[in-house]
């Protein structure tokens, strides 16, 4: 074949590298309760002896993408507490539901220990913490990931950011402030119906990059630009839900233990109490269950510009038998002091301050995050209700269901990179962690990019929400 012009011989090599490239796959189906056929969320669905998965969402579906080179390999399923689900790819049948049965496991009447094992909850988690060193990756690696970043209040959809991002850390020996970071790769989709209405956040702004001393409630909107408000509303957005204070705060509290004042660090049993539950059983291996209980302390999170304090820790923690590697952290804050109670309930209506999710999975022997998903309340308040008569438009602006809104991040890792070439290659390029900075739309590095799937009452807020206003267009 003759080429006119080197032009024409780009877009072919283009397209065929395209063909190539994005071949693949695609797995689709839903796992469910044997007993009850109720679905099972957050199941770890992945290809066997690599990193490449997905995890159900709540209505128990997932959708993966497969590379044609592992189109021999074996799909593993497995949810906490549940038999595993395995078979080859290639006889994998998507018209049959995936059931998992419930299994627990019963401690060894006799077990052959070079140690003593530990019988209380406090003594499993303590040990555990003190085996992160090894459990965790102990070099530096970079990770791939689906951000899923929405915003809502009771009513509605505000906001939704859907992004592809790479991490970089050093390991777990090194500071995460000096050495980790992260960049947003590409973004899907990016849509905005907020209301630029937040004297709060102005307020709060203002105090912190001036001299002056606001209260929002002697603040009147009429007073306030909308170019203020937005540029008040995207430092607050940065501070407090970006992907930076995410990975390198304290509520990422396995990388960081070793911090001071960490969460989960030398006086843990202050600020937190454990107890053994049971044992269940992960993809054929042990791990213990155990409770997350409020201690002596209070649990504060010392976060800069915002009454961050004052809480009790509340959850779940599984942690393997064998090795005692964090397989799983759920784990609430809960508005416990007097001052956090009144604050959480006037400004947020909820006592639920922080929401956290971290599965974490085994890969050459070490322990990764996996799926993160973290939901916080949102400061979006509009302030005290004038004693003036008012319209209807601006009542609407108190009423429960428009005023309070939340913000959920899910994080979704399907890929680990080693190679220290390849690392180095990529530290050449320029890192962006801002996941609200517009960026085009890459149709095709989408076609194999493994994300979350949307639940099914997702799929039409979502849909309303990209009919009313989008902040991108394919």
């Amino acid at each position: 074949m003759q080429f006119k012009n080197t032009k024409q011989l780009a877009v072919v090599l283009l397209l065929f590298l395209g063909c190539t490239s994005y071949a693949q796959t695609e797995l689709k189906n839903t796992v469910v309760d044997t007993l009850d056929s109720f679905p099972i969320a957050s199941a770890s669905v992945y290809i066997k002896n690599t990193t490449i998965g997905t995890v159900t969402n709540i209505d128990g579906n997932f959708v993966l993408q497969v590379p044609k080179k592992h189109e021999n390999d074996t799909l593993i399923i497995s949810s906490i507490g549940y038999s595993t689900y395995k078979t080859p790819i290639q006889e994998f049948n998507k018209d049959v539901l995936i059931y998992l049965s419930e299994q627990q496991a019963s401690l060894d009447e006799v077990i052959l220990i070079a140690e003593p094992r530990p019988t209380t909850g406090n003594e499993i988690v303590l040990k555990a913490i003190k085996k992160l060193e090894r459990n965790l990756p102990d070099s530096s690696y970079i990770q791939k990931g689906f951000l899923r970043h929405k915003e809502r209040n009771k009513n509605e959809f505000k906001w939704l950011i859907e992004s592809a991002i790479s991490v970089y850390d050093s390991g777990y020996a090194a500071s995460s402030a000096e050495h980790l970071k992260i960049n947003v790769d590409q973004v899907r989709k990016s849509y905005d119906l907020r209301d630029v209405d937040s004297l709060f956040t102005y307020a709060s702004y203002k105090n912190q990059n001036t001299k002056t001393k606001l209260k929002a409630k002697d603040i009147s909107r009429r007073s306030v630009s909308t170019q203020q408000l937005l540029k008040a509303i995207k430092w607050n957005d940065t501070r407090v839900n970006g992907l930076q204070n995410l990975f390198q705060g304290k509520l990422n509290v396995l990388r960081n233990a070793n911090n001071a004042k960490a969460l989960f660090g030398d006086n843990i049993l202050d600020t937190h109490q454990f107890t053994l539950d049971t044992i269940l059983v992960d993809n054929e291996r042990k791990l213990y269950k155990i409770k997350i209980a409020d201690s002596k302390d209070f649990v504060g999170l010392e976060t800069k510009g915002i009454f961050n304090e004052g809480y009790h820790a509340q959850g779940w923690l599984y942690i393997y038998y064998d090795n005692y590697a964090f397989k799983k952290i759920e784990y609430e804050l809960v508005a416990a002091s007097p001052a956090q109670k009144d604050r959480s309930k006037r400004l947020f209506d909820t006592q639920t301050n922080h929401k956290l999710v971290i599965t974490y999975m085994e890969y050459k022997d070490k322990m990764y995050p996996n799926y993160i998903y973290y939901e916080t309340p949102k400061l979006v308040n509009v302030g005290m209700k004038p004693s003036l008569k008012i319209s209807k438009v601006e009542e609407a602006r108190y009423n429960k269901e428009e005023r309070y809104y939340y913000t959920v991040q899910e994080i979704l890792f399907s890929e680990i990179i080693l190679d220290k070439e390849e690392i180095a290659k990529e530290q050449q390029e320029t890192w962006d962690p801002d996941i609200f900075a517009s960026k085009p739309y890459n149709k095709e590095f989408w076609k194999s990019y493994n994300v979350l799937l949307e639940s099914e009452e997702d799929e039409q807020l979502i849909l309303d929400l990209s009919k009313r206003a989008s902040l991108y267009k394919d």
